[in-house]
């Protein structure tokens, strides 16, 4: 009996990939996709979407235990089961993992659930999970899509009790007596968020001279005093040195300029990045360019041998959903029709982390944009300043735009405060659409809204703020 025989074959169906089977189905390829795990990746099930209804539960209990009186209610004691939060999140979690498994039937995507290798050019063996057979698939186009797993610290292995990653941490139904971070990126940031919630005393240890290392110095700024006033405690410019287990707790000591502390915990979270899942897979074998776990792709998501080509986390471009989809499409399109995938320009890509509160962010900084030879301008407009913002009670924060003072287009753009991350696709599409300041300042926006507060950024690099 011969292979089933596709144009294209994804391997991994996260954000990446199933996008990329559907959006390569709809162009009228026949198309199959291989899923080890589950349907819709770490994003689906324990990352994106499970943290984001768990934050929401954590936006109420805030409310609803420190902010009753400035809205005129009083609760009392209010008991707070973390566990209904959780199986909350499961459900949401469910139910799109569900609508992913429609929409590959729909468009007639093959499913093959089991792990995947690339026996040969244009061949794949798939072990299935069910039942320990094999299948073997024909493919004319590859497409690794396998995504990335939690980064862990050498002699610091995560048992899953006391040292945890996200994927623990996101499905535990009870919370941490007290929580050491280790990193200060999203995933740590959020989870900061949550747990400090709910009362947990929390402390981020980040080896960066700053938390959000990689967003706009004043962003960083903003979210540390923001997470101070929470009590959550901050030791940036710090190094783990060792963390012990003893009984109940976790010891984490740590090393900075300062000396050396211990922190003692209930939990560890270990949020100190991905590494890219490209192993196991036969590419080597084959030859496909493979850079610290990163595979090499060009502008049209292809790999260095024809026939193979990878997106998302595993190329180790943006590690981020979203830009997995976006990657996925354009892959999709060029296998279809040579030439016809939209590039990305992974600098002007959106960032976001659903801290409390958020941060936002595309394109360079004004340090970066220096750095690069522009005459560079900044505006900041603040939330407080804001009707919507006051009105909602939360207006910490500001937008900061970053222009070319000679032609007025955007370089970048820094956002923290309320719903920052809904506000920013006016942005990147300004820019992707080659808008200037002074077109962006005079877009009337809806009043009273968050959104607002870019127009008047704009407005004030073009002649002067109206309302500051």
């Amino acid at each position: 009996m011969s292979a089933p025989s596709y144009d294209v074959v994804v391997l991994g169906a996260g954000p990446a990939g199933y996008v990329c089977a559907i959006r390569a189905a709809q162009l009228g390829l026949k198309t199959a996709v291989v899923e080890k795990e589950f349907l819709g990746g770490v994003c689906l099930n324990l990352g994106c979407i499970p943290s984001k209804a768990l934050l929401r539960n954590a936006e109420v209990i805030r409310t609803v235990r420190g902010g009753g009186k400035e809205f005129g209610f009083e609760t009392g004691e209010v008991r707070i089961d973390y566990s209904a939060a959780v199986r909350r999140s499961r459900q949401v979690s469910g139910r799109m993992v569900k609508g992913v498994e429609f929409l590959l039937k729909k468009n007639a995507v093959d499913v093959y659930r089991g792990a995947a290798r690339i026996a040969a050019a244009g061949r794949v063996e798939v072990g299935r999970t069910a039942d320990g057979a094999q299948d073997e698939l024909a493919a004319r186009n590859i497409v690794v899509a396998t995504g990335a797993q939690a980064a862990s610290l050498p002699g610091m292995t995560p048992d899953g009790s006391r040292i945890l990653t996200y994927r623990e941490a996101i499905v535990q139904e009870s919370l941490p007596s007290a929580a050491v971070i280790v990193g200060g990126g999203p995933i740590g940031l959020e989870f900061a968020t949550l747990w400090n919630a709910y009362g947990v005393p929390v402390t981020i240890v980040e080896m960066l001279p700053r938390i959000a290392p990689l967003e706009d110095e004043d962003v960083s700024a903003e979210l540390a005093r923001a997470f101070a006033r929470r009590g959550i405690q901050i030791r940036a410019g710090s190094r783990v040195r060792s963390i012990a287990i003893s009984g109940e707790s976790a010891t984490v000591e740590i090393e900075s300029d300062g000396g050396t502390e211990s922190i003692a915990g209930g939990q560890v979270l270990l949020a100190t990045g991905f590494r890219p899942n490209s192993a196991g897979l036969g590419l080597e074998a084959l030859g496909v360019e493979i850079e610290k776990g990163r595979i090499a792709v060009d502008a049209r998501m292809a790999t260095n041998v024809p026939g193979i080509w990878a997106i998302g986390d595993v190329t180790g471009k943006l590690m981020l959903a979203h830009v997995g989809t976006a990657m996925g499409i354009a892959c999709a399109e060029n296998i279809a029709a040579p030439g016809s995938g939209a590039a990305l320009d992974y600098d002007f890509l959106p960032r976001a982390i659903f801290s409390q509160p958020q941060a936002a962010s595309f394109g360079w900084t004004e340090a970066q944009a220096a750095g690069r030879g522009f005459s560079v301008q900044t505006a900041r407009f603040p939330f407080q300043a804001n009707g919507k913002a006051l009105g909602l009670g939360e207006y910490a924060g500001w937008v900061k735009l970053v222009a070319d003072g000679k032609r007025g287009t955007l370089l970048g753009a820094h956002l923290v405060g309320p719903e920052v991350t809904e506000l920013l696709p006016e942005l990147t599409l300004a820019h992707r659409a080659g808008l200037t300041v002074p077109e962006i300042a005079r877009n009337v926006h809806a009043h009273p809204t968050l959104s607002e507060t870019l127009m008047e950024a704009a407005h004030g690099l073009d002649g002067g703020y109206i309302h500051l």
